[in-house]
Order: structure tokens, then sequence, then C-alpha cells
């Protein structure tokens, strides 16, 4: 790796999860592939969101289902182990150290220069190691930036001199906060108001919208807001956060400063507030397009306005659809099309073609690991609704289904399905409480398969499970 100059035929600035499977489908296509990675190979899933957050959640969300089953609900009812839970986070987080993921991307054959990666022209990379020297690159086919997002901080006066934290901070953090500010009402905010409640912190979130998830279905949000309400966190709706000021030196108390005039203090404030592409740095400049924005990409991963088709978006720097897993997919169709375009191989670019992302469009699924949890995939009822398509929508209480009985007392829960009447399939479905993070695929298949409602009669669901769902929507739309 202390060659000056170094040509390979696929070049990937970024080594989060999205890169790295970029990466491993040109190498499986036949085609040279080397990763640029300035930070930890594996990226923010692996160390700062996905693992770390799902690691702090995982004996929140335990603990609750357990709760409410009877016998067990005695035997969980004390606080949780701070100290287990957090080292288990380290554990999962690997300890914030990447040598497994170095060693997976050598046994696929990929290449791995550490260092800071910018375009300095058409197919051309120049990389700044951490040693201090310089590595000029050349692709022969393409090359695809999976740089990923960082947190979106807002112009709130005072920020720069608090050191809030970001979503890094609240997954990785070491000690517990006495008093948590959370400003935001999206996924990141609703999840860590959850875990950091639920490790002793008194949480108070302020929302600037009125209500949560406000990009799902409003059940959605509501329920969330009862579950972190009953846990004892503080929900404000329509709150804006005017300025913010740390006093007593660095370990004292954030003055929050609130648009009603009123004052909140808290030990540590987390804005999550949104995502930023990381497109500042990379040389966008040099191939005609403006650092900092977001890159917009055709259904094949190409990077719209740049001559020649050479340069690639993959994963959150799309925009399309942040989040790990819909990156990934992401990945396993621009590895494979550029690998068949490099051997002039004809491109399947219609609609669900093997070359193209469609479930972008039409299929993202996502869960939100709360208690309760949320799942949902496909349109809402108001993308739907915008869209022009005759929809049905059909509701039903999970609370009525046997394996909610099953699953634990007081089970309190909701699915909706929606039903392009036209074309008699499954176009979206949410579901909200617990246990339901399992049941998205089942959605993800119905929507992405554009299953016929007859034949989705046929798939029948096992009893007493929550599953079962599926039978009572249908049974409702069937009247």
């Amino acid at each position: 790796m202390n060659e000056t100059a170094r040509t390979y035929d696929v070049i990937v600035i970024g080594g989060g999860p999205v890169g790295e499977n970029v990466a491993e489908r040109a190498r499986a296509a036949g085609l040279s592939a080397v990763i640029v990675e300035r930070e930890l190979l594996g990226g923010e899933c692996s160390f700062w969101a996905c693992d770390p957050s799902k690691a702090l959640l995982r004996p929140v969300v335990a603990r609750a289902d357990a709760s409410r089953v009877p016998g067990l609900d005695p035997a969980v009812a004390g606080p949780l182990d701070v100290e287990a839970v957090l080292a288990h986070r380290d554990m999962m987080s690997s300890y914030w150290k990447d040598e497994d993921q170095a060693d997976w991307l050598n046994s696929v054959s990929v290449d791995l220069i550490r260092g800071h990666g910018r375009l300095t022209g058409p197919k051309q990379v120049a990389v700044q190691t951490s040693e201090g020297d310089t590595i000029a690159l050349t692709a022969r086919h393409a090359v695809a930036v999976s740089t990923g997002t960082r947190a979106a901080l807002p112009p709130i006066p005072g920020f720069d001199t608090v050191r809030p934290w970001t979503s890094r901070e609240a997954t990785s953090a070491d000690k517990v906060p006495d008093r948590l500010a959370v400003v935001g009402g999206g996924v990141v905010a609703v999840e860590m108001a959850t875990a950091w409640q639920a490790l002793g912190s008194q949480v108070t979130m302020l929302v600037l919208e009125n209500g949560l998830l406000e990009r799902m279905e409003p059940f959605a949000g509501e329920l969330v807001a009862e579950g972190l309400r009953e846990a004892g966190v503080d929900i404000r709706f329509s709150t804006t956060v005017t300025s913010m000021a740390r006093e007593g030196g660095e370990d004292g108390e954030v003055r929050i400063t609130l648009s009603d005039g009123r004052e909140l203090a808290a030990d540590e404030i987390l804005l999550a507030t949104g995502r930023a592409p990381q497109t500042r740095g990379v040389g966008l400049e040099t191939v005609g397009l403006t650092p900092g924005d977001w890159l917009t990409v055709d259904d094949t991963f190409r990077v719209t306005g740049v001559e020649g088709g050479w340069l690639y978006a993959v994963g959150d720097v799309n925009r399309r659809a942040l989040m790990t897993h819909q990156g990934k997919y992401q990945a396993r169709i621009a590895g494979t099309v550029i690998g068949a375009r490099a051997k002039g191989e004809p491109i399947d670019d219609a609609p669900w073609g093997a070359h193209v992302a469609t479930a972008d469009h039409a299929a993202v699924p996502q869960v939100v690991f709360t208690t309760p949890e949320v799942a949902s995939v496909g349109l809402t009822s108001r993308e739907a609704e915008q869209s022009g398509r005759r929809i049905e929508v059909v509701d039903y209480d999970l609370a009525r289904v046997a394996g909610a009985h099953q699953y634990g007392e007081d089970y309190r829960g909701r699915a909706r399905m929606l039903i392009d009447t036209d074309r008699n399939t499954v176009v979206g479905v949410t579901f909200a409480g617990p246990g339901v993070g399992e049941l998205v695929h089942s959605a993800t298949i119905a929507v992405a398969g554009e299953v016929p409602l007859d034949r989705l009669w046929h798939a029948v669901p096992a009893f007493p499970t929550l599953g079962e769902v599926w039978l009572r929507l249908l049974e409702t739309y069937r009247g």
C-alpha cells in the first residue's frame, strides 16, 4: 500500500456496510475493488448506530415484555443492571475496533486504504493516508461514493458551546446522565429516550411537531408517546428551543430556553434533529457537483449530471431510504450493475429488475425499537392519498388476536393494511405493538411481491401467533 499510484476497476469511498457490499458485489462480478475509509471500517451502523443502539434497547424491550407475563412480572420489577447493559453495548460495538471487519474484507479480496479520499477528476481519487502520504487512484469503470450521513445540527444559539450529544454520543456514552433533554421526535429521539429513561435518566423530549414519528401512521406515534409517558418520559409537543448554554464549566448543567419563555435544566442534551449528507471534502466540485449536497441518482445508482456514467452514490448519501438494510440492498444492486456494465452485458432496468432498486420506492421496511415497537413497509395512508391511488384502509385492533393474549397481559396494539383496490394488492402495512418487529418481513413480501389478495388469503397464519393479524385484516376487508 506504499505505492503512490494504483489502478482498480472500482473505487469505493466510504467503508460502512454499504461501501463494503458495493465492493464485495463488484469483486464477485470479477472486478478488482478498493475501499477508502477515514474512520472505522464498518461505519456508523456498526459502531454508533444500529448495533450499539439496539444493544441498549434490547434489555429495555425484553423487560417490558416480561413484565406483562404472569409469573415473570415480579422477577423483572427491579432496575436494569446499567453496568451489564453498557458492557453488552460495548461488546456489540466490537469495542470500537474494526479488525474483524478488515479480516472479512481481506477474505473477499477487496483492498483497503485507510485515509481521506476525495475525487480529483473523472475516475480519479486522491487518498491522504493517516501516515501523511498521498496515493493517487484511478478507476477503470466506476467510483462509488458511500460516505453516508452525519447529524444535522440546528442553528440554535449556544449549541456549539454546550457540547450536545448527537446520535454518536447517545449510543456510546459510558455514564447515565441524571437528566437528559432530547430535542426531536423522530426515530433516534424516541429510541434513545426509551433507552436512557430505562437506564435511569429523567428524560424530557422537546418536540417541534404535534406528535412523534410524523412520517409514519399517526397511531404509531400515539402509541409510542403513550408508552414513553408511562415509563416516566416528559414529552412536550409544539416546543421550540431558542437557546442553550452550559453553566459551571464542562460538567455544569445545560440551561435550555424554550419558545414560551420557560427554562429547562439538564445534564446532557441530545439533538436528534435529522441527518445531513457527508459530501463535503470529497471533491464533488471537481466533477461539477456541489459539496454538501445530497447526491441524486437514477434507479441504478448512477449520479445524475455527471458525464460518462462512471460515478455512483449508494446508501444514505443519496437520500432515497436512510436505513442500513436498504443501503445494503442498494449496494447489492449497484455492485451487480457496475459489473454488468463493465462486461458490456444488458441491463435489466424494468421495475423489479435485477439492476434497479424498485423497493426504494415501493417496499421500504422499518422497525422502531421502542415499547411498543413499530414496524412498517410501503406507503402510509397519507402517502397513498397523495399518490392519487384508489386505496382502502383496513384497521384492526392487535389486542384482539389470540397471539396477543399469549404474548402478555394488557396488550395494546394496532395494525393497518392499505389495499390498492384497482390492482387488488397490498401497498402498505403498519403495525404498532409489542413484538411486531418480527411481522415486518411478511408484510414486506406481500408488498414487494405484489401478492394478489385472493392468493394472500391462502397464506394461513399459525395459531396462536401475532401473525394471525393477517387473517383478521383480510377478514375485515372482505367484510
